[in-house]
């Protein structure tokens, strides 16, 4: 395992005793409430934060001269957990990141691969409307894919099977929107897949009304209802181990929820640092403290609560940061696209009692892990679910070596065009590094194999070959001087799809 600064640990003996403290729990006559005979096993907290950049945490950017935005609250957090350097998401957008977090499976297994949309928006291949609104383009996508389905099983499903209570607030967004953007549907909310406990809330991303924030004083932040709620769902009574999915709306557009002092003391930090920092990136840094001072909010909850012994915490992005103004640095490109910039994503885990808190580790994990890691961490299993994509990443957590991460071959697949519409022929054709800007993104899939990594780009099949271990901002094409490569891993790739039936753009004269 690639991990800085860590001796190894008893992962045998941890788990040992989960097992035997679950078994205890599970094969008691009585039904007593004394805290002695509580089920023992960590809670799990998972903290989503919707397009938060590589670098926009002062824990990740400080290194890459990314350190205008301020995160307090985070950075005391990471000097407490393990710092992920390779991790990454399974979508560079969020509506499949979130189906396969929660299902363990990629998005092209899924055939979840873009936002979701209204119901209205739901097309099949051979809809003439569908063709038309792609005649301009060489190839036609995927029709939309609306709705999580219910036979899918998740990551809530799975722990509830395993004894732990599961609970949700925030954003959903894996089904069709429900009377307001991003409402839950009722019929595919997250009731109908696993969740026992729920909040439907955009918390203070939801407010519109400036009329109080003008006039908040220096240091004082609005309450957040999606906070709140998460919060008091920590101080409830729990006779259960949870997971807790706490899925913010920050700090994704628009950047108009901003407090006056925040803006103001933003715009004189460039001032005195003598930086061109654009109006954007002002009101973007300001909202990322805001996000930040609502996550502190969530920590001190369950330090207060006294769970922070016993919790496993987890904070990370579901994909890169807006290219506008976003610190996605060193990386190239943003959401939207599978360069580094839009699918590796800051990553935190603070693992209780854990030495290795505090050290950073190297090697790469994703999103498609979660599932089978939170179910070992359940039930000292390892989870034997069908047709996942995931690997359990827990022996990491204990600094023990996993050399199958280290050598699995990752994939990742968006057969789309962005942006949508008239809006990709005003956008510009280069895809650069933090150029503030949206760049046009065309169809294309991607594999990482032994640190060379391969967009693969469906338009002229067309292949980018790039080697992470010196060029992680991509940079140096090296298709032509490694063909060999290049083909294997352009062959490794679309077997991959293959075998997982995945959805590719069609040819105009295919339809």
């Amino acid at each position: 395992m690639k991990l800085k600064s860590t001796m190894g640990t008893s992962l045998f003996l941890r788990r040992l005793s989960w097992l035997a403290l679950f078994a205890f729990v599970a094969n008691s006559v009585s039904a007593q409430s004394d805290d002695s005979h509580r089920d023992s096993r960590p809670n799990i907290v998972l903290i989503y934060i919707d397009d938060l950049g590589y670098s926009d945490l002062g824990a990740y950017g400080r290194e890459f001269g990314a350190d205008f935005i301020e995160t307090p609250h985070i950075d005391r957090f990471a000097a407490q957990s393990i710092k992920f350097t390779n991790a990454y998401t399974a979508a560079p957008i969020c509506s499949p990141a979130r189906a396969a977090l929660l299902t363990g499976k990629s998005p092209a297994r899924l055939q979840f691969e873009f936002v979701t949309k209204w119901e209205k928006d739901r097309y099949q291949w051979d809809d003439t409307a569908w063709t038309t609104k792609f005649h301009d383009r060489p190839l036609v996508p995927p029709p939309y894919t609306l709705n999580l389905p219910l036979a899918e099983t998740t990551v809530a499903e799975v722990l509830r099977s395993a004894g732990y209570h599961t609970a949700m607030v925030g954003k959903w967004h894996v089904s069709s929107h429900h009377q307001v953007y991003n409402g839950w549907n009722p019929d595919f909310g997250p009731e109908k897949q696993g969740f026992e406990w729920t909040a439907n809330t955009f918390g203070a991303f939801g407010n519109r009304s400036k009329a109080d924030r003008q006039h908040a004083k220096y240091g004082e932040f609005p309450p957040d209802a999606l906070t709140d709620e998460a919060v008091r769902y920590i101080h409830q009574e729990h006779e259960a181990p949870f997971f807790l999915y706490v899925s913010h709306y920050y700090v994704h557009t628009p950047l108009d929820n901003d407090l006056k002092w925040t803006l103001d003391k933003y715009r004189e930090k460039a001032k005195q640092k003598g930086l061109e920092v654009s109006n954007k990136r002002i009101q973007y840094a300001a909202f990322v403290e805001t996000m930040d001072y609502y996550v502190g909010q969530l920590l001190d909850a369950v330090n207060a609560a006294g769970l922070s012994e016993n919790t496993v915490v987890i904070l990370t992005s579901d994909n890169g940061g807006m290219p506008e103004f976003a610190y996605n640095r060193p990386f190239r490109g943003s959401k939207w696209n599978l360069y580094e910039g839009g699918i590796r994503v800051p990553m935190l885990i603070h693992y209780p009692n854990s030495v290795h808190n505090g050290t950073v580790c190297e090697t790469p994990v994703t999103q498609l892990d979660f599932l089978p890691t939170f179910f070992e961490i359940a039930s000292g299993k390892t989870y034997k679910g069908r047709h996942i994509d995931g690997t359990s990443f827990l022996p990491l957590l204990d600094g023990a070596s996993q050399r199958e991460l280290e050598e699995r071959t990752l994939y990742w697949h968006f057969p789309y065009y962005h942006p949508e519409g008239d809006l990709f022929e005003e956008a510009a054709a280069p895809i650069g590094k933090e150029d503030e800007y949206v760049s046009q993104t065309r169809p294309q899939s991607a594999i990482l194999q032994n640190g060379y990594k391969l967009l693969y780009f469906y338009e002229d099949e067309r292949s980018e070959l790039y080697d992470l271990a010196t060029d992680p901002g991509e940079q140096k094409n090296l298709a032509e001087y490694e063909p060999e490569l290049a083909e294997t891993l352009t062959k490794d790739l679309l077997k991959y799809l293959r075998q997982v039936n995945a959805r590719v753009p069609k040819a105009q004269d295919e339809q």
